[in-house]
């Protein structure tokens, strides 16, 4: 699905392969895996593939096909994928650009990202299982099991697993950020 989307986005623009890879900064191999479906993209890969198109992450799994309702079921739900030791988020609602639910879980010591990031979206974050600290304008918070936190992701913000069991959590944005 993301790789038929980033196609049509990139045929849509007039775009070879070549010089969608030089604008992102990745190779153009990688983004020809992606278009065939053989490999998924990092979530810094597809920042960067929508911040050539001025658009939303959620652009990149948009689906003009998506119906009116849509049930998310476990192992049927794409993956966004961060770096070794980062975060992989779990997909919980369709690509429809309007809305974005994710589900989380960082191991002991994991992160969503190396250094905090700023997105112009709402963000929040509801706590699943144990404890997660969100760093929000460089301020440290302990949500809790049952807990969210709430806030303008302007600022910048990362979240990460400081406890020694997992930690599961939900995570909205309105928009989608980019």
């Amino acid at each position: 699905m993301i790789g038929e989307q980033l196609r049509r986005l990139r045929t849509g623009r007039g775009l070879s392969l070549r010089a969608l890879a030089a604008e992102a900064g990745v190779s153009a191999t990688l983004l020809s895996q992606i278009e065939r479906g053989v490999t998924e993209p990092s979530l810094a890969t597809l920042r960067r593939l929508a911040g050539v198109f001025g658009a939303s992450l959620a652009t990149l799994f948009e689906d003009p096909s998506a119906p009116a309702l849509w049930i998310s079921r476990p192992g049927e739900r794409s993956m966004l994928h961060g770096p070794r030791g980062q975060i992989g988020y779990e997909r919980l609602t369709p690509g429809n650009g309007q809305l974005e639910v994710l589900r989380g879980v960082l191991q002991p010591g994991e992160a969503t990202s190396d250094q905090p990031w700023s997105h112009a979206s709402l963000e929040c974050a509801f706590v699943v299982a144990g404890t997660l600290t969100a760093e929000v304008d460089g301020v440290r918070h302990a949500v809790a099991r049952g807990e969210a936190i709430t806030f303008d992701s302007r600022q910048p913000h990362r979240y990460f697993n400081a406890a020694a069991e997992d930690v599961e959590f939900i995570l909205s944005v309105n928009p989608p950020m980019p």
